[in-house]
């Protein structure tokens, strides 16, 4: 009867860190790296795109940049720039930038 109760005990506790991790969840400190190396010249370090027809990603969903960059990646989506630059990201790359981007607090202002 301990057994059991451990035993369901251990596997409650397996189940709850397996949904309470996404599989998709990166590492912000590796993708702040990588963002320096790779994305900060056009989109910032602070996500803030820093010329004009480029994309602010601080604050953007996780799960949509991933999206993203993985189609830029493998081409269904096109972009000069992009294309190439996604094209050096490993996957782990793309998911770490993302947790970083996505980990960057926005504040939200109303227009009057």
């Amino acid at each position: 009867m301990r057994n059991n109760i451990a035993l369901s005990l251990a596997l409650s506790l397996l189940i709850s860190a397996a949904l309470s991790t996404p599989a998709w969840a990166g590492d912000a400190a590796t993708g702040k790296l990588k963002a320096e190396q790779v994305c900060q010249t056009c989109h910032g370090m602070d996500g803030i795109g820093t010329m004009p027809m480029v994309a602010n990603l601080s604050g953007q969903q996780e799960l949509y940049m991933i999206a993203q960059l993985k189609a830029y990646k493998s081409g269904k989506r096109q972009h000069e720039q992009m294309s190439i630059i996604a094209s050096m990201l490993s996957d782990e790359d793309i998911e770490n930038v993302a947790t970083w981007y996505s980990g960057i607090k926005v504040t939200i202002e109303m227009p009057q």
